[in-house]
Order: structure tokens, then C-alpha cells, then sequence
């Protein structure tokens, strides 16, 4: 079976057609843009919307009377609660679409080419798992200061977006495991930011029991990093060491 790796019919280079790529530069260098101005003017635009534009979304209201005296007394420290819940809602989207792109990354493991060192099923299933109990353990947090943990946040809105990328890449029926792997690093790489970033938060805001609870969950986060890294570590180097035929098979092959 062809593999991403394997030399092919890739035409996007100029050095494909020795002959055309004279005029290629040629034109490139001679092109003006259709309409006078540079990026500059862009910019200038763009920053004019940028001043004018609403917040990516609110923080809501506590959505009981805890919550309610809960940030009253945060406010009276000179502690801005709204930003601790904002934090929170985003580890929870976070967490919750880590579920759903392991969800995608064990189908590929069911159906793609794997290697030596190339995670399992059982693998995947075990990271998928923590990801679920931290999201578990997210929701008793927010409902324990009085937020709705269902609200998507403005940093939520952000996160959200900013996993789309690595979802796209799984559910694509062309990438092959290492190509997942690659994404799920840049996902578990902004996991355990994202998880510091709360836990620096909350210590400062005399959070700590919390503290304990999210210390924890980063403690299981880093290792699903450093499998992520091992796994796609020996794929990468496996496929530019030649092998005997066969080392690399299907799911289930023997």
C-alpha cells in the first residue's frame, strides 16, 4: 500500500519542470497586486476593527446564590472571579474535544498502517479515558464555586477553535497514524500549557484543593505527552530506517 512517504507525483514544486520555472519567477517579479497599496493599509483596517469589535463573549452570571456570594467575596479581595471561571470553562471544552480526538485517533489505529513502538487501541483507550475523568472532575469544580460548567466561556470559544485544526487532520481519511500523532502532540503540548496556566491561577486565588486536584490531573497530562512524543519519535525515525518487508502492517496482521 502507497505511503505518505513514498516518492510520487507531487507537481507542486517548480523544480518539477526545469523549463517553466524561469518564467514562473519571472512573472512573480514583474506581478503587481490588483489594487494600489500595501499591507500597511490592511493593517490599518484591520486594527480599526480590532478597536471597534465586541469581546469574543462574556463571562455570565453565578448561576446560584453560592456562586453569587462566592465571587462577591472574591471581588472584595481585589480578585476578579470571572477570570478563574473563564479558565475553567476552557479546560473543559479543552478536555472534552481531547475525548472526541481520541474518539478519531483509535479508528485510525483500528484501520491505518502501524509499526513497532506504534500505540494500540488499548493505548489510545487509556489516554481517552483520563481525558473523560478530567473533564469529570472539571464540572465538580465549576459546580462547587457556583458556575455553569455547560457555559462556553470566551477562552472556551477559543480553545474550541484553536482544536478545529486537530480534528480536521484525524477525521481525514488520507493522514496516516504518525500524521495523527503529529497533531495529537500539538494538542497535548497546549493541554499541559493550559493545565499550568489554571494551576497558577487557582493557587494564586487560594484555590487549594483544587490545586491538589488539577496538580494531579497535569501529572497524568505529561505522560500523555511523553508517550505521544515516543510513539510519534518511532514512527518518524521507523520510516526513514530501512526495514525488512512486512515490519509495518495492517491492525491485527500477525
Amino acid at each position: 500500500m502507497k505511503k505518505a512517504e513514498d516518492i510520487g507525483t507531487n507537481r507542486t514544486g517548480i523544480a518539477t519542470s526545469p523549463i517553466d520555472a524561469p518564467q514562473v519567477i519571472s512573472g512573480a517579479e514583474q506581478g503587481s497586486s490588483s489594487s494600489p497599496g500595501d499591507e500597511s493599509a490592511q493593517a490599518a483596517v484591520r486594527s480599526a476593527y480590532v478597536k471597534e469589535a465586541e469581546p469574543i463573549g462574556s463571562v455570565p452570571p453565578p448561576a446560584s446564590i453560592k456562586g453569587a456570594v462566592t465571587t462577591i467575596a472574591q471581588a472584595l479581595k481585589g480578585d476578579k472571579a470571572s477570570v478563574f471561571i473563564d479558565k475553567l470553562g476552557e479546560r473543559l471544552a479543552f478536555e472534552r474535544a481531547g475525548v472526541r480526538l481520541y474518539d478519531l485517533a483509535i479508528v485510525k489505529a483500528q484501520s491505518a498502517l502501524r509499526w513497532d513502538g506504534s500505540p494500540s487501541v488499548a493505548d489510545l483507550t487509556s489516554i481517552q479515558r483520563d481525558e473523560l475523568e478530567h473533564f469529570g472532575m472539571l464540572l465538580g469544580c465549576a459546580k462547587e464555586i457556583g458556575a455553569d460548567p455547560t457555559v462556553m466561556t470566551p477562552s472556551a470559544d477559543v480553545v474550541a477553535n484553536l482544536s478545529n485544526g486537530v480534528r480536521a487532520i484525524l477525521a481525514d481519511p488520507r493522514t496516516d497514524l504518525r500524521q495523527c500523532l503529529g497533531a495529537l502532540l500539538v494538542a497535548e503540548l497546549a493541554d499541559n500549557a493550559g493545565w499550568e496556566l489554571l494551576i497558577a491561577l487557582a493557587r494564586e486565588l487560594g484555590q487549594d484543593q483544587m490545586v491538589t486536584r488539577f496538580e494531579r490531573a497535569l501529572e497524568e497530562e505529561e505522560e500523555h505527552l511523553a508517550r505521544v512524543k515516543g510513539w510519534l519519535r518511532q514512527g518518524v525515525i521507523g520510516a526513514a530506517v530501512t526495514k525488512p518487508a512486512g515490519e509495518e502492517r495492517r491492525p491485527g496482521a500477525h
